[in-house]
């Protein structure tokens, strides 16, 4: 689902444990690193994708 400039929605997801340290995931592939993210689908809240991606990337 793409607006009118080509963007699709997407969620990103920062998660803190109690002692605030950040969660980062590793990229397979690369040396990089980045917050759980990802595209919302036709009907879907962004909620719904959050959890969606996070089930999706982290198995969460």
């Amino acid at each position: 689902m793409l607006d009118r400039e080509g963007f699709r929605p997407n969620v990103g997801i920062v998660l803190l444990n109690h002692r605030n340290e950040v969660f980062w995931g590793k990229r397979l592939r690369t040396h990089s690193w980045q917050f759980p993210q990802g595209g919302i689908k036709y009907g879907e809240t962004p909620e719904q994708a959050m959890y969606r991606e996070l089930h999706e990337e982290v198995g969460l």
